[in-house]
């Protein structure tokens, strides 16, 4: 009986054998585990080695190679006198531009003479932009001081004159829901531009629509919101006037006050929902000029509008009415000095005007941007030789090649209505720009 148990042992491993060794295969992996933590442990040990390399570079050596990068850092980085940070930033503005007969040898003409010119064409950088932004403490519970300044050279000549001038500059203490600022900027009830780089130098639609004048002033702003869906944005500021160039007879100019304080206002409401947004905010300016002691009203009153029905439309402006606009960088028509009995009466000029822009944002580099705009003056309050009416229309594309290049190109005309004639000039630019 043993003998045969013996046997059957003896047949069962044969057949076993057969099948494939179960504890065989075990063996085997287990090598191939014990092979490669060996690798492991040879690669860990050559990391150990280099990076007692590295320990054993002495401290001193370390500590310099830090210092001369913290150096390095310390000098790109800008700072003021005080050590408040400051940021450069700009445009490098080229433009290559031709221009019709009426442009009067001008690069843009907003407002065309009533006889005369040539056409002409050109290339200028005096449109490039300057400017610096500083972040100040915080004061006052909380408020930051923050500035900015942009300077340009279009009040040079396209020659070697390119002389440097102030555009705009602010100087603002802001709190969550106040800002107090001191600047010299656009008038405070018209905010909004048009998009173009071939006018940069002055606003573009200006003398068409766009109320623009950058001049000092003083200015408070309150802002509420709702869940961030619906807000209302109350600002205030009180204006200096620029008087000059008002379309006086020089007989009188010398009797007209150079700058009057000019109160302003706008209140704008809005609305948001994703990237759906509406904006419409009326506004006021209300002011005096002071021309052969007697007192011209300045009454001017705003409506202007962002509407975005979907992210890659939008449509904004502005309507504006009143007398005597000039002031505020309307037509420099803005009064008019008549013959009454024997004297010499001052009386204001009526306009009303205003400018629209239609955006398309076709791709995320792509913009297309149609605009117009004009200022009607009312006829019986102009003198002889007035512009009773400015008109300018055109189109651009705009194409970002990357974060800091733009091209542009731009077509547009402008046409200036005289009692006898009118004039028309259509221009052409091209724009490329590199931001900093």
């Amino acid at each position: 009986m043993l003998k045969g148990f013996i046997l059957g042992l003896l047949v069962s491993a044969a057949a076993w054998g057969q099948q494939g060794d179960p504890l065989r295969d075990v063996l085997d992996r287990l090598a191939k585990l014990e092979e490669q933590n060996r690798a492991l442990t040879k690669e860990v040990e050559e990391l150990k080695a280099r990076l007692g390399t590295v320990d054993a570079v002495p401290l001193a050596e370390r500590v310099e190679v830090a210092e001369q990068r913290v150096a390095e850092l310390d000098q790109t980085r800008v700072t003021s006198d005080n050590k408040l940070p400051i940021s450069v930033t700009g445009m490098l503005l080229f433009n290559a531009y031709l221009n019709g007969q009426a442009s009067a040898g001008q690069q843009y003409p907003v407002v065309l003479p009533p006889s005369g010119g040539a056409a002409g064409a050109g290339a200028t950088f005096r449109q490039t932009v300057l400017g610096l932004r500083l972040d100040g403490p915080t004061v006052l519970h909380g408020g930051n001081v923050n500035g900015s300044v942009f300077m340009d050279f279009f009040s040079g000549g396209t020659g070697l004159n390119q002389t440097m001038r102030l555009r705009v500059a602010t100087l603002d203490v802001a709190w969550k829901r106040t800002t107090v600022g001191f600047a010299f900027d656009k008038p405070v009830m018209a905010p909004r531009e048009p998009d173009s780089l071939a006018q940069v130098g002055v606003s573009a639609l200006t003398g068409a629509g766009n109320l623009w004048l950058w001049q000092p002033q003083v200015r408070v702003e309150h802002r509420l919101d709702w869940k961030n869906r619906i807000g209302l944005r109350a600002q205030g500021g009180v204006y200096q006037t620029a008087e000059t160039g008002t379309g006086l007879a020089a007989d009188y100019g010398d009797s007209l006050a150079a700058s009057r304080p000019g109160y302003e206002g706008r209140f704008e409401v809005w609305a948001q929902r994703g990237t759906k947004r509406v904006e419409v905010a009326p506004g006021f300016h209300v002011s005096s000029s002071r021309v052969l002691g007697q007192s011209v009203p300045s009454r001017i009153f705003t409506l202007d509008w962002l509407l975005r029905p979907v992210s890659r439309v939008e449509f904004t402006g502005q309507y504006f009415g009143g007398q005597n606009t000039g002031v505020v960088g309307g037509l420099r028509q803005g009064i008019t000095v008549r013959r009454v009995a024997d004297v010499n009466a001052a009386a204001a000029v009526h306009s009303q005007g205003g400018w629209a822009q239609l955006k398309l944002k076709a791709t995320a580099r792509t913009s297309f941007n149609l605009f117009a705009g004009q200022q009607d003056d009312r006829n019986r309050d102009l003198g002889q030789g007035g512009v009773t009416k400015n008109q300018s229309y055109g189109a651009n594309v705009m194409y970002r090649w990357g974060s800091n290049l733009m091209t542009g190109f731009e077509a547009s005309q402008v046409r200036t209505s005289y009692f006898a004639n009118t004039r028309i000039n259509p221009h052409y630019d091209l724009a490329i720009a590199y931001l900093f």
